[in-house]
């Protein structure tokens, strides 16, 4: 009975997900339903490239210009508990090197977030309100550039997961957007980044 359950329980939950690998886009464009956008100044350059180390080649979703926090997310998704999980390769960048997903999209300016940085060395949860950037956890660790790296947040009310190359490092709680909304990535500043299996679904 118990093995039946666990059966059901993930057939139930891969029924309510979605991987998106990019392959059906052509290089160059958006898929049709993603828009490419930014928190705060600057020039974010959003397009799927072909890619020989994809983890599901030949096609990754890249992001090479430089803008204060590049984002891109799904427009037909509207999620209040589930999960985002992303794999994502940091190519380079002076400034930064970072790869995120965001979840409970509201806009450009209000959404969640969290992100692993190779510059810095470690793994952080925000909240974004009206373009202002807010950490309320985080770790300290090695993330290797020019490697990839897969990262997952599960969420349901007010409570956080973060999963970090199939390892939970925390666990968090945040009162601060609490409706459902869009699910996407994120980079800082000058990353290069690499995106590829971008998957989501309800709780």
């Amino acid at each position: 009975m118990k093995i039946l359950l666990a059966l059901i329980v993930t057939v139930a939950l891969s029924a309510n997900a979605e991987t998106i690998n990019f392959d059906d886009t052509n290089a160059g464009g958006l898929p049709a339903t993603w828009t490419g956008a930014k928190t705060g100044t600057g020039e974010p350059k959003w397009a799927v490239a072909a890619d020989d180390t994809a983890p599901s080649k030949p096609n990754v979703l890249k992001q090479s210009g430089e803008a204060a926090y590049p984002i891109a997310f799904k427009n037909d998704t509207n999620l209040k508990d589930g999960f985002v999980e992303v794999k994502f390769k940091p190519v380079s960048g002076q400034e930064d090197q970072a790869g995120g997903v965001i979840w409970r999209v509201q806009d450009a300016d209000n959404y969640y977030i969290a992100r692993a940085n190779a510059l810095e060395g470690n793994v952080r949860i925000y909240h974004f309100v009206k373009g202002k950037r807010t950490q309320f956890k985080g770790v300290n660790m090695p993330v290797a550039s020019g490697q990839w790296h897969s990262l997952r947040v599960n969420f349901t009310g007010n409570k956080f997961a973060v999963i970090f190359n199939g390892k939970e490092l925390f666990t968090a709680e945040d009162e601060t957007h609490k409706e459902a909304g869009k699910v996407g990535v994120w980079t800082k500043a000058d990353s290069v980044t690499l995106f590829d299996d971008f998957s989501y679904g309800e709780k």
